[in-house]
């Protein structure tokens, strides 16, 4: 049966083949978040030129191949994920050495990019090899380009990737602290079974603007902006808006500080006086939030403990 993305195929041949794609070189291959047609001509065109196809999930990529007609045996397809990266990167460079062309794709988006990838391309830049980039989806672009950044601050449009904050509660709520004061506007990525731990950490936040992507690009993808305290309430207000994955906009903060000067003062303080006194007089010094600052003390108190 034909593949309905084989004209796509046919059509990445005829776009993408004029130009020279090196032997013994690694090609680092976006591929779409969730919906098929996101492909690039190109990243057809390489994925079916390659001679090895690594990729964070062999099971995961051959399915993304044959859903685009791209035919690979299984000798073509090496793990290299989170668990492997530094062993697998050896075997990749030993076949660049053998002149093969090989293409990188982690599970979806751009690898590197709290993805596998970035360990493999150090190796190989190590190495002295090639590394070329083959943009294409990315989650973290794909939200800022809905959030509506470009107007807000004195550094209006600039952004800081952070990723997943930490698990453990604590931590989460001294990395939340840490943002407070952002002047840029902040991007986080969430999964589904943390979601509601990050929305409470967030909620001291107050009426900061934040912009949720969930299930970006999918069939039921949701666009919302809405303030930090809100997003508790927004995840409640439907049965399903707690699944699939998610990346997050923090806008940027109003008044922007010194980052981080805020948790330096606080530390200092409570060496010498009580967790309250400390909090009311750092909020007072540094003009950050005082529910924001108690959060990130009992944390330093627990992690001091």
């Amino acid at each position: 049966m034909a593949s309905i993305y084989s004209s796509a195929l046919q059509a990445a041949h005829e776009a993408a083949s004029a130009q020279h794609y090196q032997p013994g070189a690694l090609f680092v291959v976006a591929t779409p978040i969730g919906n098929l047609a996101d492909i690039t001509l190109r990243a057809l065109h390489v994925l079916h030129l390659a001679d090895t196809i690594a990729c964070e999930d062999t099971r995961h990529t051959q399915a993304l191949l044959r859903a685009y007609g791209i035919d690979k045996n299984s000798a073509q397809l090496l793990a290299v994920h989170q668990h492997n990266e530094a062993e697998a990167a050896e075997q990749v460079i030993a076949r660049l050495h053998q002149g093969q062309r090989v293409a990188y794709a982690s599970d979806a988006g751009t690898p590197a990019i709290s993805d596998p990838g970035a360990r493999l391309v150090a190796a190989v830049r190590a190495a002295r090899l090639p590394v070329v980039p083959l943009p294409g989806a990315s989650s973290v672009t794909a939200a800022l380009s809905v959030a509506g950044i470009g107007e807000e601050g004195a550094q209006a449009g600039q952004f800081v990737f952070v990723g997943f904050l930490p698990s453990k509660a604590g931590e989460r709520a001294t990395a939340v602290a840490a943002l407070a004061h952002e002047a840029r506007a902040v991007v986080l990525l969430e999964a589904p079974h943390r979601i509601e731990a990050l929305a409470a950490a967030l909620a001291v936040l107050g009426e900061r603007p934040l912009t949720i992507g969930r299930e970006l690009t999918k069939q039921f993808e949701e666009i919302a902006t809405v303030s930090a305290a809100a997003f508790g309430a927004w995840l409640d207000g439907a049965p399903n808006r707690s699944r699939g994955e998610f990346v997050l906009v923090l806008h940027p903060a109003a008044v922007a500080v010194e980052a981080g000067a805020e948790l330096r003062v606080l530390q200092l303080l409570l060496a010498e006086l009580p967790l309250k006194s400390a909090v009311k007089l750092a909020a007072e010094i540094t003009g950050a939030s005082r529910n924001v600052l108690y959060d990130a003390a009992l944390a330093m108190k627990k992690d001091s403990a």
